[in-house]
């Protein structure tokens, strides 16, 4: 169990969206709606979402990037959170958005978002999904092997704009299963083999060589990795675009303190000033550092086992939020209404795997069943991985601004679980 100090609570304000605010009596409040009144009208499980905060996220990246490089591009990675309503705001707000498969491409589409400002991602790009994009209008898809650029050839009737995507080999300080540009990843391709693939392009009278991509992982909380991926794409000559990914790690406990988007953006231009062409046009693709902090996760304490250690079991789990048992990630949490101090529990899930433990040695004062937990920086992946394991119901989403709250997605139900069956 971890050692936490008894005022660690009192710290969760500032995981929380900066609109949050404790009330007159002490209950929490995102975006002016009272978090235990949002349990009690949409009922728990609940993703939370502060739209002002996630606005306020999206202009921040693109004005600390147009700043530092006018000839430049924010692009969401939508796997952080592929909901239409996100990938709608996404849009509305300027910033493009990048898409791994025909399902992301799907949910991007029917969310407004122009083609045009869409690129597409994956190791394993099927022809029917390539031909979904061409068909769609995709601006740009990265090239991630040769095979790739077979079937474009094949589909491709016009002409499509295309990355090639660099394997740089690099390895980040992150979990092994979100690392993605260290030797012997299966993303991308290593400078000899992207070095042929980009001289194969020049020669294509379909496919546009636009430039190259490269992206080393998620939550990354040191600069140095990514300076280091730059560097490596000097080496294969001057190109129109460099892509430079995202990865930019955020905070999701008390003692972390992972670079601002702009000291990311700032390490990322720097090396791009020194290393790449002056006019290049430099994209990047924020997924995580975009969405997190501007989610929260609702639940309801359905029953506490007093002992050594203590369960506190919640009405979610890993159903809802798959981070903890994917990658060992650290959540914070508390009680809405009743903040402070309190004695070490484990916050358990209902489902039905010894790992399905949210929060380890998180200090809640007297828990008790009813009671309605918040959990922290849940607005990355946490939809994303969302699941029906024991047959849970997949939370809805709330967007809250202004004191309003308004449903984007509803509550799974039974007959959903059943609709597949024949």
């Amino acid at each position: 169990m971890s050692s936490r100090t008894v005022a660690d609570e009192e710290l969760l304000i500032d995981l929380l969206p900066p609109d949050a605010e404790l009330d007159a009596a002490g209950r929490l409040v995102v975006a002016g709606c009272p978090l235990r009144e949002l349990s009690e009208e949409f009922g728990t499980p609940l993703y939370v979402v502060d739209e002002h905060s996630l606005r306020g996220q999206a202009r921040r990246f693109d004005s600390a990037l147009r700043e530092r490089r006018p000839n430049s591009k924010v692009v969401f990675a939508s796997k952080a959170f592929p909901c239409a309503a996100v990938l709608a705001l996404m849009a509305e707000e300027g910033i493009g958005v990048d898409v791994a498969g025909g399902g992301e491409l799907a949910i991007a589409l029917a969310a407004g978002v122009p083609p045009a400002e869409i690129v597409l991602h994956g190791n394993a790009k099927t022809a029917a999904e390539l031909r979904m994009a061409i068909d769609a209008g995709v601006g740009t898809v990265v090239v991630d092997n040769h095979d790739d650029i077979d079937r474009l050839e094949t589909l491709v009737t016009g002409c499509q704009h295309v990355l090639v995507r660099v394997l740089p080999g690099v390895q980040p300080d992150t979990h092994a299963a979100i690392s993605t540009g260290q030797v012997g990843s299966k993303f991308g391709l290593p400078p000899a083999q992207a070095r042929s693939a980009i001289e194969r392009l020049r020669g294509s009278d379909k496919l546009i060589l636009d430039g190259v991509h490269v992206h080393i992982g998620s939550q990354i909380l040191d600069t140095q990795p990514f300076v280091e991926a730059v560097e490596t794409l000097a080496a294969l000559g001057e190109l129109d675009v460099y892509d430079l990914g995202g990865g930019l790690g955020v905070r999701y406990t008390y003692s972390e303190h992972p670079p601002s988007p702009e000291e990311w953006i700032e390490a990322l231009t720097d090396a791009a000033a020194r290393c790449l062409p002056a006019q290049a046009r430099i994209m990047i693709e924020p997924g995580r550092s975009l969405v997190a902090g501007a989610g929260v996760s609702l639940y309801r304490v359905v029953t506490v086992k007093r002992g050594t250690p203590t369960f506190v079991a919640i009405d979610g789990g890993m159903a809802d939020n798959m981070e903890v048992a994917l990658y060992g990630q650290r959540f914070e949490g508390a009680i809405v209404d009743r903040l402070g101090p309190g004695e070490p529990v484990e916050l358990v899930g209902r489902h039905c795997e010894s790992g399905d433990r949210l929060i380890s040695g998180l200090r809640l004062p007297d828990p008790r069943p009813g009671d309605v937990v918040v959990v922290a920086v849940t607005g990355a992946y946490c939809f994303t991985l969302a699941n029906n394991y024991n047959g849970a119901l997949r939370p809805p989403v709330v967007f809250c601004r202004d004191g309003d709250a308004r449903l984007v997605v509803r509550r799974e139900t039974y007959a959903d679980l059943l609709r597949r069956d024949i």
